[in-house]
């Protein structure tokens, strides 16, 4: 991605400041951006806007697309994506070593904001997070996407198609058929949680036979193998197409909404408002297959996330 001297003296100030938190200012990416239909905004031309992200794979390319679009509007891009942990990167924002970030809904509602209940339809919850953190925080939450990366549970597409199961009341009318079936694979901490395991167990009633604890990212693999027939997954993970597996419907919406949404300090918006209008056509566009298909390049085809980042807004026709 192209730099001026001016992002690049920006990024170098920017790296004093948070080498104490342990943030590192990334390269520059190894591509230019040109306009598509994301066009030149005059008066976003030479600004500087350092975006920031959380370290894993969805939360990287979003910084990247976020990086893209700005630069094809005519900012300086500056990339603080992959800080660790979401408490560091909140931390980013709010202390102005970043001035954009994705951010989910249900983290700012209830692990930022430090509600104990999340509200189930999408739209409220947005709609209260946004009015909570800009009156508490100051922070702006642009119009959300589709892109909601919450808890599901799946199963392969096999299983699925041969037992009839869309959503979680089917698992649940299937499994009080044949409880023998009723084998799950979780993680740890989700076993015991109330927003885990015993919360949807109450709100569904399913019978649970054998209950295998695994890290994360084995259980996706537990799945397809077989060795469970039920899994505990993230709804936008790459692994979910990667291994052919069906998310089912968590149609009594008791896990909470994880939208993605572009957050920004209200003062930087205030001074830059073309921002808001830079990325409303990208979330727009994005949502939970689009996002898997990213997520799968790079956590199963082992692609680079900024390339796969810059494929994906060529593709769309936002940048050339």
């Amino acid at each position: 991605m192209k730099r001026t001297l001016r992002a690049v003296a920006g990024a170098a100030l920017l790296l004093v400041s948070t080498a104490a938190c342990g943030l590192n200012v990334n390269a520059a990416l190894p591509f230019e951006v040109q306009p598509g239909s994301i066009e030149r905004v005059p008066e976003l031309e030479g600004v500087d806007v350092t975006v920031g992200s959380k370290d894993f794979t969805e939360q990287i390319i979003l910084g990247y697309i976020a990086e893209l679009a700005l630069e094809a509007a005519g900012a300086n891009a500056i990339d603080l994506t992959n800080i660790n942990g979401s408490n560091s990167s909140r931390y980013a924002l709010l202390d102005g070593q970043i001035d954009v970030q994705w951010e989910y809904t249900g983290t700012g509602w209830l692990s930022y904001l430090g509600y104990d209940k999340p509200i189930p339809e999408e739209k409220a919850q947005y709609e209260a997070v946004r009015k909570a953190d800009l009156e508490r925080n100051g922070v702006v939450w642009l119009p959300y996407s589709e892109v909601n990366n919450t808890y599901a549970f799946a199963t392969t597409e096999a299983y699925a198609k041969k037992h009839n199961l869309k959503t979680n009341s089917d698992m649940t009318r299937f499994l009080k058929q044949n409880p023998n079936e009723a084998v799950f694979c979780v993680e740890t901490e989700f076993a015991s949680r109330p927003d885990g395991m015993p919360g949807v167990r109450k709100t569904y009633g399913f019978p649970v036979t054998t209950m295998k604890r695994f890290g994360t990212g084995a259980i996706y693999s537990a799945v397809a193998g077989g060795t469970c027939n039920f899994g505990e997954v993230f709804t936008t993970d790459g692994r979910i197409a990667g291994l052919n597996l069906r998310v089912l419907e968590d149609d009594k919406q008791f896990f909470p909404q994880y939208n993605a949404s572009v957050t920004v300090r209200k003062e930087f918006l205030d001074a830059h408002p073309q921002i808001a209008d830079v990325m409303a056509p990208v979330s727009e566009a994005l949502n939970n297959k689009e996002i898997i298909e990213l997520n799968r390049q790079v956590d199963v085809d082992g692609r680079d996330p900024a390339k796969v980042a810059r494929d994906w807004m060529m593709d769309k026709g936002f940048i050339n």
